[in-house]
């Protein structure tokens, strides 16, 4: 919310064209590469960096996804919160390492190092922002308020610290703002309205257990049945967007994971991560659709840079399918 507050103020009031994760990916593409292309680093790459760190988004909170997720599985948002941090670190750690790898043989110009007053006055001006993701996870963690209430928290301290601090939103600006907010809403809900039918449809036809026989010879086994789903949603993210992916096989899934006696935030933990990395998939993958277009690179080019990233964020996957306890462990030490 605090990213849409300050893309609207430092832009036209004009509402844009792609919200949330999209925009996101667009700001940073055309922030990031140019910097990185000067300073030495292969454009393609560099590109499949970018696009590759949004999955990062989804699974550290707050996240639109856990909430959809959450909504629909009857699963706690809160908890969902809290078991996404270390895997989103480890994501972290994961694309950090690859990178570091991959730009070993390049020849880079380092930029000049800033002074620690200029790095001290530059996190004392960002610090607004970055109280935000504090404020919403000391909150739930400590049962302040519950996450719907977070999220009224959220867009009020955002439009606050925008308005007063650092004074990029103005009063004249609300209007679009609020035009573009109840756009985007009409979209989730329009969604969350045709889920609803095809869950009507999914369980007039029994589909649940139908997959479930499909699953049947995974069934005692968790590990087993874990890679055998997180194969399956790999497979429908390469043709479908996050929200419907989540509204979709939600419904069908969950019957399965609970009858097997799987932690439903475990795998909801799993779920997301794996429909975030569904988006820069291809043949669709769309954040790799808005990295190649506003950084003016070939999509095929996006896709070679963006491999091997992907690459080491499926190996994070299934490590953690592996090792439960890389999402269960911290998951109940941050939650009490």
């Amino acid at each position: 919310m605090f990213d849409f507050f300050m893309a609207q103020s430092s832009q036209s009031v004009e509402p844009p064209q792609k919200p949330g994760r999209f925009t996101d990916a667009a700001a940073l593409t055309a922030l990031l590469l140019p910097m990185m292309i000067k300073a030495g680093h292969d454009p393609a790459r560099s590109g499949g960096l970018i696009a590759a760190s949004g999955v990062i988004g989804p699974v550290i909170p707050p996240s639109i996804g856990f909430v959809i997720f959450g909504v629909a599985a009857n699963v706690s948002i809160s908890k969902l919160f809290l078991a996404g941090i270390f895997p989103g670190i480890l994501i972290g750690v994961a694309l950090w390492l690859t990178w570091m790898i991959l730009v070993r043989k390049e020849a880079i110009v380092p930029p000049p190092r800033k002074s620690s007053k200029e790095v001290f006055a530059s996190f004392r001006t960002a610090g607004w922002a970055l109280m935000l993701p504090v404020i919403i996870l000391v909150g739930l963690r400590f049962g302040v308020f519950t996450p719907t209430e977070a999220a009224v928290v959220a867009a009020m301290y955002a439009f606050c610290v925008a308005t007063f601090v650092y004074r990029e939103l103005k009063f004249s600006q609300l209007y679009a703002i609020f035009v573009s907010a109840a756009k985007t809403t009409a979209v989730v809900m329009f969604l969350v309205a045709a889920a609803l039918v095809s869950a009507w449809l999914i369980t007039v036809a029994d589909l649940p257990a139908k997959v479930g026989a499909l699953l049947q010879p995974f069934m005692g086994n968790q590990t087993l049945l874990m890679i055998a789903i997180m194969v399956l949603c790999m497979i429908v993210g390469t043709a479908m967007d996050m929200t419907p992916t989540i509204l979709i096989l939600t419904p069908v899934l969950m019957p399965i994971v609970r009858e097997a006696g799987i932690d439903p935030v475990y795998f909801g933990v799993l779920f997301i991560i794996n429909n975030s990395i569904g988006l820069i998939t291809p043949p669709v993958g769309t954040v790799l659709n808005v990295v190649a277009g506003v950084g003016r690179l070939k999509m095929d080019a996006v896709t070679k840079g963006v491999l091997p990233f992907m690459l080491a964020e499926f190996i994070i996957l299934f490590l953690m399918v592996l090792f439960p306890q890389l999402i269960i462990f911290p998951a109940k030490l941050l939650g009490g």
